[in-house]
């Protein structure tokens, strides 16, 4: 199998730290999706990362679906089996995918010049952020993962949420967030974390 993607973008990171915590043989291949001629577009129409090459020729696109796909390829599922954590970890995930998106559209309108910045939708996004943040914190029992007693898809998602935060909105969310500091240290220091990190960046601790 091959994935292809940005070492800088989210939604493909999700996909690489699972497919090292998993051991997978995945091969990591750089495109940009953004580009007029990406040859991202042949493997998805809606030119958008990540894109896993499951068979020659055989693609599947759009994060959630990649990361659903690669959890489940070898057996063993870091989805909790039990229904109440099962849809506990449901919920985590959607709260990190949420910051993460929220994050993103930030960053985009950051980029618009300066003059065409919409500065209502930058305080929104903002806004989003720091709610979700907030509600994480609240309900965060606080322990070594989020959802169990093992690390799941809700560890892994939250966790490159609040790194890709980190990476392109850095505010002090720890400084209000003691429980999420505490776990999401463990988690960032995981090798899966480690080894995927946006390429000549050092996160904060």
């Amino acid at each position: 199998m091959r994935l292809f993607g940005s070492p800088t973008s989210p939604y493909v990171r999700k996909a690489r730290v699972l497919i090292e915590e998993k051991n997978l043989q995945v091969e990591f291949v750089v495109e940009d999706p953004w580009t007029a001629d990406s040859p991202i577009i042949a493997r998805n129409p809606l030119s958008k990362i990540p894109v896993l090459e499951i068979a020659p020729n055989d693609y599947i696109f759009e994060s959630a679906l990649v990361v659903h796909f690669l959890d489940h390829v070898d057996g063993r599922s870091f989805t909790p089996r039990d229904p109440v954590g099962y849809w506990e970890a449901q919920r985590w995930q959607a709260l990190g995918n949420g910051i993460i998106d929220s994050v993103i559209a930030r960053v985009l309108e950051t980029r618009r010049p300066a003059d065409k910045q919409w500065p209502d939708k930058l305080a929104r996004e903002e806004a989003r952020v720091q709610r979700a943040i907030a509600l994480a914190e609240a309900n965060f029992k606080g322990g070594k993962f989020l959802a169990g007693n093992r690390f799941s898809l809700a560890d892994l998602v939250m966790g490159v949420a609040l790194q890709y935060t980190d990476f392109r909105y850095a505010h002090d969310w720890r400084g209000i967030s003691p429980k999420l500091k505490a776990w999401h240290a463990g988690i960032a220091a995981r090798p899966s974390f480690v080894k995927t990190q946006p390429p000549d960046w050092t996160p904060p601790v």
